[in-house]
């Protein structure tokens, strides 16, 4: 626990009263740099739902592409198909038309064969004793006019084989052309499925060039604000800079003040670490210092250590971070946000041997180093 002196403490109250006025101007800018902070960590936070919209937009138009690229390949082969289609279509056509000519034909040759038949068992009627037109009168039918005419048996067994091969040829021939016929059908009707199917994916590619199209205002939209954005962080770093240097001013200007609080002596003061102090150091040594070298983490830490020992300071590691307008981080919601997400090993080493004794700078403050304020430069911070 601390032990303090009365001397001390009255010269503490004595400097204290010293210093208000300049201590309420500066924390007056101390908390312009918080708002300032707050105010750029909102901005980034605002900035990552940006870039991520920008991200999962990138990703719908890159799902559109891919399905614009399947409809194309699709589309391809159902033309593809349509063309084989409608070579079979006109294939067919032909062997139709062939199928007819060959049909035609039979029947001429069928008729030819029959005409002929007549002719010769006439011609052989007219040159027996017997008139073949009587003969043919008194038949029934071709075949009672054949058993009648015993004469010419050889003869008319050979028309009657010819005819039979005609007739046969032309069902033949009919039956082939009414396939054709019917396989020409079902082209014809796998070409309206295709036509439709090919309908179907233009509208699809149609529809899918729109959403792109849409997809591509979306993503510029939001790609204008994550830009937008970047400026107005952009404007408020320099902002905060800005407060940086006016609070650097004022706290040269009070230099000699913060001297002789750290000329206090604080050799007898000695503090028992809780258990939690160690994260919560090392989480405001991350959110300070977390880009500083180690020796910029172990000053840092430092630092609050000598304020925990400090009578001009709260005497617990908490409540020296938590002190109203003195660390950025914890006004900015920065300090809460890595309670959360979790501290990294190098930063709560740091914490620890800083706990543990290992205080490497005998001073209170430190700041962005920007040559206003002398004092124990490390990285890229002044400590003083």
């Amino acid at each position: 626990m601390r032990r303090i002196s009365y001397i001390r403490v009255i010269g503490a109250v004595l400097i204290i009263a010293m210093l208000s006025v300049t201590t309420t101007y500066a924390k007056t800018t101390q908390d312009s740099i918080d708002d300032a902070k707050e105010q750029i960590n909102d901005l980034k936070e605002q900035k990552e739902d940006a870039e991520k919209e920008v991200d999962d937009i990138s990703d719908k138009k890159e799902g559109l592409e891919s399905d614009l690229g399947e409809l194309n390949t699709q589309l391809s082969d159902i033309i593809t198909t349509m063309n084989e289609i409608e070579a079979d279509i006109e294939a067919k056509e032909v062997e139709i038309a062939q199928a007819e000519e060959d049909l035609a034909a039979a029947q001429i040759q069928c008729e030819e064969q029959y005409q002929a038949m007549k002719l010769r068992i006439q011609y052989m009627y007219e040159n027996s004793g017997t008139s073949a037109w009587q003969t043919l009168l008194a038949s029934s039918s071709i075949s009672d006019f054949l058993n009648r005419t015993e004469y010419i048996v050889e003869i008319n067994n050979y028309d009657r084989k010819m005819l039979r091969e005609y007739q046969d040829l032309q069902r033949q021939i009919a039956g082939q052309k009414q396939q054709l016929e019917e396989d020409k059908q079902e082209l014809l009707a796998l070409k309206d499925e295709n036509q439709e199917n090919q309908d179907q994916v233009n509208t699809l590619i149609s529809t899918t060039k729109q959403n792109i199209a849409k997809t591509d205002e979306e993503l510029s939209d939001a790609q204008a604000d994550v830009d937008e954005l970047d400026a107005q962080i952009a404007q408020m770093i320099e902002y905060e800079k800005q407060l940086e240097l006016k609070k650097a001013q004022e706290d040269a200007a009070r230099l000699a003040a913060i001297k002789q609080q750290e000329e206090e002596d604080t050799s007898g003061v000695t503090y028992v670490p809780t258990d939690s102090d160690v994260y919560l150091l090392g989480a405001i040594i991350q959110c300070e210092s977390g880009g500083e070298p180690y020796a910029g983490k172990l000053a840092v830490g430092s630092v609050i250590m000598n304020r925990v020992k400090s009578s001009y300071f709260p005497n617990t590691v908490s409540g020296v971070i938590y002190q109203s307008g003195q660390f950025s981080p914890v006004a900015s919601g920065r300090l809460a946000y890595r309670l959360s997400a979790g501290v990294n090993s190098e930063c709560l080493q740091a914490a620890q041997e800083v706990l543990n004794g290992n205080i490497t700078v005998n001073c209170l403050y430190f700041r962005a180093n920007n040559g206003i304020i002398q004092g124990i430069v490390i990285g890229n911070h002044v400590f003083y």
